[in-house]
């Protein structure tokens, strides 16, 4: 098997060749995440095969992985030390791996209390669109003066260039964990979730489905028993399978019959007048909605009350997938591509038309 170095020389000269042969590329790892963005053409490059953890340093809170790396080697490796991802992002049935977690930017119902996947980057490896092998950032956790493009790549759908090694902060795992459950209506639990996010309880999880609200306590073993004497409610069985669940999108709610749309506001905001069936999580910041409603009719409910949407998953992604960028945005959006991917040949189109 040819090492990391020969792997990543085999990358470059793939991005070299489609830049020669102006031929669009299409990276692909496992392809867990293929219903996410819009439809892309071009060469299929695939990037799974440069994997393996680079270091680790358990003392230091830090891991450094090539992009390929299965997401759950990584945490079952962190898991035999009693740490973990904090931003708890989805597997997909193990398929997933890092550079295209990290690419796609998903975080799970921990994100609200332990940050999301960008805030857990420290720094990365890849290949740009002329062919060249940066880095950026590093394996601390340090403030650093300027902007930090290492994090850019976060969300990016591999429209900058193709991610080959990146390094995460880790936290300990909690020493407990226990799930609350109470049965009440959405806007009463909307204003419960924010007074608990505003008192001394170690939260790690709040969502609201088919009338219950469910509560996260996650941290010391006495800190996590006092919260949950305090807050009462009840403790549902196999607790813990509700937030596997919600993370790896395999409650009932996300069934593929309908169009799933992601909504981002200010959790305190009122339900939106459109209509579908509704899931919220991360205290009623996301809000994941199931309904045949046209895209126009989401994007403005979301832009009213200076949200965003996007459409997670629907049977049309050669439309406008991503909410609609302000003028201000789009030019900024643009210019990052043209300085990164100048020939247009890293996933073209996949977050928006003509980038």
């Amino acid at each position: 098997m040819p090492g990391s170095a020969d792997l990543s020389e085999e990358l470059r000269q793939s991005v070299l060749e489609a830049i020669r042969k102006q031929t669009p590329l299409r990276i692909v790892a496992r392809d867990s995440k293929s219903f996410y963005g819009r439809e892309t053409q071009g060469w299929k490059l695939q990037v799974d095969g440069h994997s393996g953890v680079i270091n680790y340093q358990p003392s230091e809170l830090v891991i450094t992985a090539r992009a390929g790396t299965p997401l759950v080697e990584i945490q079952r490796l962190l898991a035999g030390q009693q740490q973990m991802l904090a931003f708890e992002p989805p597997d997909f049935a193990g398929a997933a791996t890092l550079g295209g977690t990290m690419a796609c930017g998903f975080s799970g119902p921990r994100r609200a209390f332990a940050g999301a996947a960008r805030d857990h980057m420290l720094g990365c490896k890849l290949i740009d669109g002329r062919g060249q092998v940066l880095a950026f950032g590093g394996e601390v956790m340090k403030n650093v003066a300027g902007y930090d493009v290492s994090r850019l790549m976060v969300g990016a759908l591999g429209t900058l260039g193709i991610l080959l090694e990146v390094s995460l902060k880790v936290l300990p795992l909690p020493e407990r964990e226990s799930t609350r459950c109470f049965a009440m209506p959405m806007q009463r639990a909307l204003q419960k979730m924010a007074d608990w996010q505003v008192q001394s309880l170690p939260v790690s999880g709040l969502a609201y489905d088919r009338g219950r609200l469910y509560v996260r306590l996650s941290g010391m073993d006495g800190a996590v028993s006092a919260a949950g004497k305090k807050l009462g409610g009840d403790v549902p069985g196999q607790e813990q399978e509700f937030w596997e669940k919600l993370r790896e999108k395999r409650l009932d709610f996300f069934d593929r019959r309908n169009a799933l749309w992601r909504i981002s506001v200010a959790p305190q905001i009122p339900e939106l007048p459109v209509d579908g069936r509704w899931l919220y999580d991360w205290g009623g910041a996301l809000r994941w909605l199931k309904t045949a409603a046209p895209a126009g009719e989401i994007f403005a409910a979301a832009a009213r009350v200076q949200g965003h949407a996007l459409q997670f998953w629907g049977m049309q992604r050669s439309g406008q997938v991503f909410h609609p960028l302000p003028e201000n945005l789009s030019v900024l959006h643009r210019n990052l591509k043209r300085a990164f991917d100048p020939r247009g040949i890293f996933n073209p189109g996949r977050m928006y038309q003509g980038c």
